[in-house]
């Protein structure tokens, strides 16, 4: 990457965390989302999911006497800087092309949480910032197998969906211990799994219990003022993945699968092209040998997220999530010189476009659009306005 691109990067990811604060800092003001209400979830009335973030929060609040508002918007602050500059991390010594940059700025990847505040600071962004901590330790093999083992207990406390991902995850872990069949050595890794697996079966399975969730509601209540609404709130349910599919079926519609479609086939595009173009060194790896590229075997190990489509709504979100990690999932093969991208995508028709039609391309795609939150919410337009315009709006009315 020239030094002159990576400012630019630099420049993107500060400014977008500036806005991740200030927005985070307007939401502690209001909480009335689940930006707050998720990080509110603890354990004083007894295990439940999601619970660990929230049980530092409230001994930090009691250690240091502090607002537990105040201590969650640092740890979240925290969080979100953190994340940034790990994922700038990822990108400084990349040798970039067209595509590339285009996969970068994306609007379903950094840029969707400030263009969705209502995604903004969920606890992903802790599961995110875990797992690409993990990917930084030195290539020892028992430091790194018990290091995943806490990385993936921890992110199931955090957010237990993150199980979707596991097939991705896996992958990872064949191409870097280089399994080539189905031995001892790629039981042992898939035996790494099994705690953070059992821990959400056992999540799935016992919901906090009516009295429990009074318990953790009443310490909220009268000891820090806040209230356990929406996603704190949803913990008592106990209904299935087939039953939250059934919650969710009359919000479906032709257009809405449609709809989503495109997003992900326009969204993902740029990533689904270097994935294409690109194949591993080692081309006798178990899985992979099956393929002449990486795009068919990465979707299929994305396809458990089709579950966390059907069991909620936040569709958009979802889309954020499985972008994110296949992101770091290409990317950390390209640092680690584990793939070689073809010279057959040099004739794709965006590195043959004009440098002023480029332009043009990019800043459409990548500041023209993003899809909302929510399944029923139609695609946003031009967040690279919405923006700033939100914040310069906010500093002259005192309100959006």
């Amino acid at each position: 990457m020239t030094i002159t691109l990576r400012k630019k990067i630099a420049i993107y990811l500060v400014s977008l965390l500036l806005f991740s604060i200030f927005f985070l800092y307007l939401k502690h003001q209001i909480g009335n989302d689940s930006t707050i209400s998720e990080w509110l979830i603890n354990y004083e009335g007894g295990f439940t999911k999601r619970g660990i973030i929230g049980q530092i929060a409230i001994y930090f609040s009691r250690l240091f006497d502090q607002n537990l508002r105040w201590i969650l918007f640092i740890m979240q602050v925290i969080a979100c800087s953190i994340y940034f500059i790990l994922i700038y991390n990822f990108l400084k010594n990349v040798n970039y092309n067209r595509i590339l940059i285009l996969a970068i700025f994306t609007p379903i990847f950094v840029l969707y949480p400030v263009a969705e505040i209502e995604v903004l600071a969920r606890k992903e962004i802790l599961v995110f910032t875990l797992y690409l901590l993990y990917l930084l330790i030195p290539n020892n093999y028992f430091l790194k197998y018990f290091s995943f083992i806490i990385f993936y207990i921890l992110s199931v406390l955090i957010w237990e969906p993150v199980v979707f991902f596991a097939p991705l995850f896996l992958a990872i872990e064949v191409i870097e211990n280089k399994i080539e069949s189905v031995n001892f050595k790629l039981i042992f890794i898939i035996f790494k799994f099994l705690p953070g697996l059992l821990i959400a079966g056992y999540i799935a399975i016992n919901p906090i219990a009516g009295d429990n969730h009074e318990i953790m509601s009443s310490v909220l209540k009268n000891e820090f003022g806040e209230t356990c609404y929406m996603s704190c709130a949803l913990l008592k349910s106990k209904s299935t993945i087939f039953q939250q599919f059934q919650g969710n079926f009359h919000k479906y519609s032709l257009e809405i699968f449609i709809r989503y479609f495109l997003i992900i086939l326009i969204g993902f595009g740029p990533i689904f092209i270097l994935l294409k173009n690109s194949i591993l060194k080692n081309k006798n790896l178990l899985f992979f040998n099956k393929f002449n590229n990486l795009l068919f075997p990465t979707i299929l190990t994305l396809l458990p997220v089709i579950l966390l489509f059907a069991m909620g709504y936040d569709w958009g979100r979802w889309v954020n999530i499985s972008y994110v990690f296949t992101f770091i999932f290409y990317f950390y093969l390209l640092n680690k010189k584990y793939l070689i991208i073809e010279n057959k995508m040099n004739s794709n028709f965006i590195m043959t476009l004009n440098k002023k039609l480029f332009i043009f391309v990019f800043i459409l795609f990548c500041f023209g659009w993003n899809p909302k939150t929510v399944i029923t919410g139609d695609v946003a337009s031009f967040p690279g306005y919405r923006i700033p315009y939100k914040t310069i709006s906010y500093f002259i009315r005192g309100h959006f």
